[in-house]
């Protein structure tokens, strides 16, 4: 689909009578728009001081773009009259589609027509601002805005208007060249326009605002061209706060929420994410200045202890780190601070040299260092309606010549992200030194920036939609994943617990009594473990819950216990989350997770991700367990999900026993469709 026409129109329609109808104009007018822009009305009225035509039949010339400002069943009419005239496309203000149909049930029908009556010409929305292109300076946009001119910069699409327009009012210097309101993509979707975006060289990045991914084969193939051109792609998600859907039978569906397989989603595409909107303009911004981030080591300078404290706990629980000052920069430090300083990084170089900008850019020259990659040079500065700042001209100048200088990257950043003036931004960042607002958002853009996330090209396993579902008793689980090599204990069931005794004498002790159909049998009287002799086992069971019994061999060398547990998430695919297991597993909290299929290197990095990990490997003297045997157990578990990929709602074993020889399933559940 071809999105060139509406994105640099030549022409533009605006159609409506409205108040929406004047602004868009307006909007067009002030980021500078200097082709034709006509209003449309039947009645032939004044709109914005200029006489509207009365149809789309009497616009002179193709249209290239058209704002479609009427109620929602008008808005089909006028979309396939836009069409019949080969317009370039359409953004489609009226709310009242999909996003209604909870409540109105008309508006998921209008939608689907809103589909048909476009065809391939491409539309924004519904519901939909439309879009500002700050680059040829042309837009569709009906309401007030902060962008201006520029020759590069970043795009920024969101599904949101409104926050749209707050980040266009952003005033931290961040060069947006394109901002996109994507609506409710009824038609063309953020991932679809984002891959046409890609192909404009004056595109430093591309910030996406999500809040669902919809075809995540359009986002797979994003994410390649973005890999392939070297774009970075900067995602704020939302969602975090959503409950699980699926019923909390397990530990894996407590653990795995929406946002779960989320995140596990953008780490296989190799997508970095922001916790937060001043973060996510941040990183945005410190990428457009720097490209890529060499490494994660950082120097920091100012004028104040507090501030260099500030700076060290910033970094506190990130990858980030403050590497020791090198001979060659404390040679030069001492040259330019004098023998009163104490030299180190973070560091505090007093005010001796405040207001010298030729000792001032000595110093933080001498900070510099080609293994360093960036400096930060904390500075607030005066808030202008009450205080000079040009006694701060110095900070300015002096961060300035000492990125020429170098030729290394340097950052200016105010603690408080409210004291650097847009001035001084634009001024730092035209000549080469990034300017960040606020400290701690500073740490954390960089530290996403720092992620090394490769992208994982290999297809998704992607489920079908819900269905109503059951869970296979124990037993019959385990039987069934042992048909794909996992090991599993052995056992049998009984139904006559007069006969335990003998069928654990056949086992072998010692042995575990498990109740069959309790989805957490610790807590409902209905297990019993390491039972050493036929007269515990016959003095045991008639304590236990109602039911058939599982008698089990128990596992004997457990090193560590882990959760491997599949969830089907329709929004994602198939998550898979890796945990220490056993009982404790929701109240540790060590869990990570990822989307099958998954290759065995990137299980293995998962494993060692977690906390318990060091269990694996022989913790203080300890036996180490058998790696192999571990990762050979989570492929089968792969191999039965994608061979039942049609059928499984969700698979878990917990704990998964690792001992020096073997990973044996000690526990499973397994429901189906």
């Amino acid at each position: 689909m071809d999105l060139n026409r509406l994105f640099k129109p030549k022409t533009i329609a605006v159609i409506g009578g409205g108040e929406w109808c004047k602004s868009i104009m307006s909007a067009a007018h002030q980021i500078g728009y200097e082709g034709t822009i006509l209003p449309i009305h039947p009645s032939g009225k004044e709109i914005a001081g200029v006489k509207s035509l009365k149809s789309l039949d009497a616009f002179p010339g193709l249209i290239d773009a058209a704002f479609v400002g009427v109620n929602r069943h008008a808005t089909l009419d006028i979309v396939s009259k836009l069409r019949n005239l080969n317009a370039g496309g359409a953004t489609c203000f009226a709310s009242g589609f999909s996003e209604a149909a909870a409540e109105d049930a008309i508006g998921a029908n209008l939608q689907e027509k809103l589909i048909e009556a476009a065809g391939d010409m491409p539309i924004l929305g519904p519901n939909c601002y439309g879009f500002l292109n700050a680059f040829d300076k042309c837009s569709i946009w009906p309401d007030q805005h902060g962008c201006r001119e520029v020759d590069r910069g970043v795009a920024v699409l969101t599904q949101s208007s409104n926050i749209a327009i707050n980040i266009t009012m952003q005033n931290r210097g961040l060069p947006i060249g394109y901002m996109v309101a994507c609506g409710n993509q009824a038609q063309t979707s953020q991932a679809d326009i984002a891959l046409h975006l890609l192909d404009d060289p004056r595109i430093t990045s591309i910030g996406l605002h999500i809040e669902g991914f919809g075809n995540l084969r359009n986002w797979e193939k994003l994410a390649r061209k973005a890999h392939q051109k070297n774009i970075p792609i900067i995602v704020l998600k939302s969602g975090k706060s959503q409950q699980a859907k699926s019923a909390a039978i397990s530990h894996t569906a407590t653990i795995t929420g929406s946002d779960v397989g989320a995140q596990a989603f953008l780490d296989r595409l190799g997508i970095r994410r922001a916790e937060s909107l001043p973060v996510f303009l941040e990183v945005l911004k410190l990428n457009h200045q720097f490209g890529t981030v060499e490494s994660n080591q950082i120097a920091s300078i100012s004028c104040s202890g507090g501030e260099a404290a500030l700076a060290a706990d910033a970094v506190y629980g990130t990858s980030l780190v403050f590497p020791p000052l090198t001979t060659r920069q404390l040679k030069d430090l001492r040259k330019a601070l004098g023998p009163m300083v104490a030299l180190a990084n973070p560091l505090d170089y007093h005010t001796y040299i405040w207001r010298d900008e030729p000792k001032m850019t000595a110093a933080w020259a001498a900070m510099a260092d080609p293994k360093i990659a960036l400096t930060l040079i904390i500075s607030d500065y005066p808030r202008s309606d009450i205080c000079d700042q040009k006694d701060w001209n110095c900070v300015t100048g002096a961060a300035i010549s000492a990125a020429k200088q170098t030729g290394r990257p340097y950052a200016v950043v105010a603690s408080l992200g409210e004291l650097m003036p847009e001035n001084v931004a634009k001024k730092l960042m035209e000549n080469g030194v990034a300017a960040v607002n606020g400290l701690d958002h500073c740490i954390q853009a960089l530290n996403i920036l720092t992620q090394n996330l490769p992208q994982d090209e290999t297809p998704l396993s992607l489920p079908g939609p819900e269905r109503t579902s059951y869970i296979l008793n124990e037993y019959t689980a385990k039987q069934e994943l042992a048909r794909y090599g996992i090991s599993i204990p052995n056992g049998n069931i009984i139904s006559d617990r007069k006969s335990a005794a003998e069928k654990a004498i056949e086992l072998g002790f010692p042995i575990a009594a498990k109740i069959m159909g309790l989805a957490h049998k610790t807590g409902s009287n209905g297990l019993a473990l390491g039972l050493k002799s036929p007269n515990e086992v016959q003095e045991i069971l008639p304590k236990l819950a109602a039911g058939e019994v599982l008698i089990e061999q128990m596992i004997v060398g457990t090193i560590a216990e882990l959760l491997v547990g599949v969830i089907r998430d329709n929004a994602h695919g198939f998550v898979m989350t890796l945990a220490a297991g056993g009982t404790t597993t929701e109240l540790l909290g060590d869990s990570t997770s990822l989307l099958l299929p998954a290759k065995r290197s990137n299980v293995t990095t998962a494993l060692n991700s977690l906390k318990m990990a060091p269990l694996l490997y022989g913790y203080r003297g300890k036996k180490k367990v058998n790696f192999d045997a571990i990762l050979d157990s989570i492929e089968g578990i792969q191999a039965y999900v994608l061979a039942n990929a049609d059928s499984l709602e969700e698979i878990e074993i917990n704990p998964l026993i690792c001992t020096a020889e073997a990973a044996i399933a000690a526990d499973a559940l397994i429901r189906k469709a």
